[in-house]
């Protein structure tokens, strides 16, 4: 028997002590699950049988943790001599089967290798009882069991088209003939070996190695009597002699970090949100409303957990009137500084706040309360950390061979490799999983811009060109096609978002579609519009008397408007970094940023395309988001000074959400460019911008905004046709004004109805004179 010493260390690399079982000085791995224990020769004793040695270096090959096949050599197998069972179990005092037909001691071989050769005939279905000091557990034999993937799963993982890829890699708890426990199977193609190691072995994986699927590089393995709860992670022999202990790629829950271990899990959460998802599945982005709240969850409300958000946000956005919440990464990460941006759990919710059926709770409370749910969904890149994707089997395998294609220059992280046919499907499922597990409405894809070039923040030679000698990564194109139409087909209803900045062509154009450069579109719904945020927000910085030497800055956006089917984010990116906060953009005293602030929010609400605003600047909160403090809720109290300022700006954005969902004007047409027109976009010298927009029946919507701290008396705007007469005779409401006293303004507008007279204006039949508020939009509607 070899009695040398073990080559780890007892405490495991994740610092978890070893159970009190494991002798010292000896090698681990003993360690089973317990569903009973009795005391030595409660009942009858056991025949002895031959030995059933194997071949010559498959022990050593199962102790080493780099062979292929260990249930080849381990479990039962028929033989012209008997049926031989052959058992690894590291550190026990006896091994003993138990049969329909009897009860049968196995020989100890070496290194914790039981063996025994039974009698011709003996049932293949047992159990077994295994002594360590001086106590019997009754365990059942994993490695009697057939592989838990089917054919039809290495067939589609070889194919790259297993949608549903979480149902077959990754841990599940499963019930396999009358047994139940656990089965594992993860993807490392380039590994010699690969074992389980977890909390029900001591970290140590001696007794379990897994078994390599052939072709398909999935390793697999039956692990009975444990379940949800276990942690566990997969131990890697590679090819260069070295042992790398890695998080499960297809966890569906993880440890709370720092700790990195996986964790099986089992959803038993019973939705209530039918009725949501059967309207939603009949519903586009393109012609309905959508108003987004942008959340870190975990800053929002600091220290709530998933269920304890379920309680307030909906209700604060359902009251705020927004349509969808849009959370950053929820995904797995280890450094919360990162903002969940660095993912290394891509199948599971952050620990931080919950489990996932506590995250799914949450979706289920924000569907009850009518309101839609987007997810911040990073596949551009992955962090390096050693427990994750990173050389996940010593070799690239997430990210490409190649490190000019594989490092990502801005953050320190690796890209995918997304002409890799598994690493795609891995991607390409899970934005699937998302959308059917978790029932999230939206994906808004980071960083779509660094995927798409090679060259991506790269200086001169530090990129390596494509087959044509072209910058296009066309695997990253093609990877993004697959994903948008598998999502659109497989999830009615549900939007894809992509944070792109440069003026690649077709990012919402359908896949099929041929663009001039010769391949189809992205197939997005909708793209943030980075042009109008970057020139809006530089437009609104300047003083006042220096604006009308950038007033195309403003009306620049709608030259491309309908190019693509926007969303003008202000997002988390605006107002961190030294960026300042929204209403710190602003110039002027407290009153004139607040104005400014105000008028910019309404015209940002009647501009074409869908909006989001990020947390804390529904209220002007004057200082730039922290991660770890959140929005400054006190500026709300009632005990503070100047609580009345930053409500009256929260006013206003309830009123711009419950007045834009009442005009389809201001949503129903977004991808249509007859439904706006200008009516003055050349009134640089007054600051002021005024256009019409209309919904499907052609009531119109005309929108004035004064970005001037001039009262415009007797201000003439012309007003579009609304029956018969041609616009004359006709009245109009404001229906909103920001300058209004509620919301912190000066109180001036035009409280009676206007009355349009025949006089044509701004190429419109009709026209009024109007007083338009300083530093002030108003929305002008026929009565």
């Amino acid at each position: 028997m070899n009695q040398s010493e073990p080559t780890r260390p007892n405490t495991p690399s994740n610092g978890k002590p070893l159970p009190a079982t494991f002798r010292a000085g000896k090698r681990s791995g003993l360690v089973q699950p317990r569903p009973e224990a009795a005391p030595v020769g409660a009942t009858a004793a056991p025949r002895r049988v031959p030995a059933a040695a194997p071949a010559p270096g498959e022990v050593e090959r199962l102790v080493g943790g780099w062979h292929h096949d260990p249930h080849g050599v381990l479990g039962a197998h028929p033989t012209p001599e008997g049926l031989a069972v052959r058992v690894l179990r590291p550190l026990a005092e006896r091994v003993v089967v138990e049969t329909a037909d009897g009860r049968y001691q196995l020989d100890h071989l070496q290194d914790g290798l039981f063996t025994g050769l039974l009698p011709t005939g003996t049932a293949s279905d047992y159990r077994l009882r295994v002594s360590y000091d001086g106590t019997e557990h009754l365990q059942q034999d994993g490695y009697r069991f057939l592989p838990t993937l089917t054919g039809a799963d290495l067939h589609l993982i070889g194919e790259g088209r297993h949608e549903q890829l979480w149902r077959a890699l990754g841990s599940h708890v499963r019930t396999v003939d009358g047994v139940t426990g656990t089965g594992f199977a993860v993807w490392a193609p380039n590994a010699s070996g690969v074992r389980v190691i977890g909390d029900f072995n001591g970290w140590n994986g001696l007794a379990h190695p897994m078994r390599s699927l052939g072709a398909s590089g999935v390793w697999e393995l039956f692990v009975p009597g444990i379940g949800d709860g276990t942690h566990y992670k997969y131990e890697i022999a590679t090819r260069d002699g070295r042992t790398l202990q890695k998080a499960d790629p297809l966890a569906r829950a993880a440890e709370l970090p720092p700790a990195t271990a996986s964790v099986v899990h089992t959803s038993t959460h019973d939705w209530h949100d039918q009725a949501w998802m059967e309207r939603r599945a009949g519903l586009t982005a393109h012609d309905r409303p959508m108003s987004v709240y942008e959340v870190h969850l975990a800053s929002w409300r600091p220290g709530l957990t998933y269920r304890e958000l379920a309680a307030e946000l909906p209700a604060y956005v359902r009251d705020l009137g927004f349509t969808h919440v849009e959370l950053m990464p929820v995904m797995e990460h280890p450094f919360g500084g990162s903002w969940g941006y660095q993912v290394t759990g891509f199948y599971a919710p952050t620990a931080r706040l919950g489990s996932p059926d506590d995250f799914r709770h949450l979706v289920d409370s924000l569907h009850q309360h009518g309101i839609g749910l987007i997810v911040d969904w990073v596949p551009a890149h992955f962090p390096k950390d050693d427990f994750a994707l990173a050389r996940f089997d010593g070799e690239p395998l997430y990210e490409p061979a190649d490190p000019q294609r594989a490092e990502h220059p801005d953050w320190g992280t690796l890209e995918f490799d997304y002409g890799r046919t598994e690493v795609r499907n891995f991607l390409v499922a899970n934005a699937v999983y998302w959308a059917e597990e978790f029932h999230v409405d939206g994906l808004r894809v980071d960083a779509v811009a660094s995927m798409l070039y090679l060259d991506y923040s790269r200086e001169h030679g530090g990129w390596s060109p494509n087959e044509h000698g072209g910058r296009e990564n066309w695997d990253a194109v093609r990877f993004l096609q697959e994903m948008n139409a598998t999502v659109y087909r497989r999830c009615p209803g549900v939007v894809t978002v992509a944070e792109e900045s440069t003026a690649w062509d077709g990012v919402t154009r359908p896949t099929d579609s041929v663009q001039q450069h010769g391949h189809g579109g992205l197939g997005f719904g909708l793209k943030w519009n980075m042009g109008w945020m970057h020139d809006s927000l530089e437009y609104i910085q300047h003083e006042p008397i220096h604006r009308k030497y950038h007033h195309d800055e403003m009306t620049f956006s709608m030259v491309y408007a309908y190019s693509e089917n926007y969303l003008l984010p202000i997002s988390h990116d605006e107002v961190v970094h030294g960026k300042r906060s929204l209403v710190s953009k602003m110039p002027g005293d407290w009153w004139q940023q607040r104005a400014n602030t105000r008028a910019y929010l309404g015209y940002m609400w009647a501009h074409p395309g869908k909006q989001l605003l990020f947390m804390g600047q529904e209220f002007a909160q004057g200082a730039e988001w922290d991660h770890e403090t959140g929005p400054q809720w006190w500026l709300l109290r009632p005990d503070w000074p100047a609580a009345g300022d930053h409500r009256g700006v929260q006013d206003l954005v309830r009123d711009l959400n419950r007045v834009y969902l009442d005009c389809p004007a201001l949503w129903q047409r977004d991808t249509d460019p007859t439904a706006f027109s200008w009516l003055d976009g050349h009134a640089a010298e007054d600051n002021l911008f005024s256009f019409v927009r209309y919904d499907r029946s052609g009531r119109p919507l005309v929108c004035v905004s004064n970005f001037s701290p001039v009262v415009r008396e007797e201000y003439r705007v012309g007003l579009p046709a609304t029956g018969a007469a041609g616009g004359a005779d006709s009245r109009w409401l404001e229906i909103l004004n920001t300058d209004a006293e509620v919301y912190g303004g000066s109180g001036v507008g035009n409280p009676d109805p206007l009355k349009a007279d025949p006089t044509p204006w701004n190429g419109q039949p009709a026209s009024t004179e109007l007083t338009v508020p300083p530093l002030a939009t108003i929305w002008l509607a026929p009565a």
